[in-house]
């Protein structure tokens, strides 16, 4: 029996360097899709679309191990803690690598037309400030570190002070409908969960429409 609590650990710690890996890709992601903001490069704009299918299939192959790993074990309170907030985490993940290609199809759409230096500097600093949070989330999930994981509301405040331009303030009341038909989906997608017994995407994000 300790020998199996030991294989237990060992498959926990590999899901959870598994997720940290996906965090990294989401972080790349993030950068680019920023970048191709700022420079107005539809190329760009394209990797960050394609790249997004290395981030899916980092978060498939987390669901399917932590769904194998509940199949074949029970684990204690503790753990089981863990392997919950690991799945969260990797939905939030990868709904980060969504907008990410949100950002990245939007730029493909206005890279002809002459850009708002006001905006793209506000989207710079924003991009930042995210991708500060998105590391500090990461580390602070690692080392279980609960004040670094308070200190997100504090570092969310600073990028919601960035919203001062009206168009900012549109942007934002888009993404938050976009937001609420991604939650929509996602519980379509537990359903289909629940009743086949297997996860899966609704709809590929990864992919421009009619492609």
């Amino acid at each position: 029996m300790a020998e199996m609590r030991i294989t237990f650990q060992e498959e926990l710690e590999q899901v959870e360097a598994a997720l940290q890996e996906e965090g990294d890709f989401v972080l790349r992601s993030l950068r680019a899709a920023v970048n191709a903001v700022e420079a107005a490069d539809a190329e760009l704009a394209d990797e960050v679309i394609a790249f997004d299918d290395e981030i899916d299939k980092r978060y498939f192959e987390i669901q399917e191990g932590i769904q194998s790993l509940l199949a074949r074990q029970t684990p204690v309170a503790v753990d089981l803690r863990l392997v919950l907030a690991m799945l969260h985490t990797n939905l939030h993940l990868e709904r980060m690598g969504d907008y990410c290609v949100t950002i990245a199809k939007l730029t493909k759409l206005v890279t002809d037309v002459e850009p708002d230096e006001g905006l793209v500097q506000a989207f710079e600093e924003m991009g930042q400030r995210a991708e500060e949070m998105i590391r500090v989330a990461l580390d602070s999930f690692q080392r279980r570190d609960l004040e670094a994981a308070s200190s997100l509301v504090d570092l969310d405040e600073l990028i919601d002070e960035s919203k001062r331009e009206w168009g900012l303030r549109m942007i934002l009341v888009s993404r938050c409908l976009e937001r609420i038909g991604d939650h929509a989906v996602d519980i379509g997608e537990q359903t289909a969960y629940l009743v086949t017994g297997e996860f899966r995407e609704f709809t590929d994000a990864s992919h421009p429409e009619g492609s």
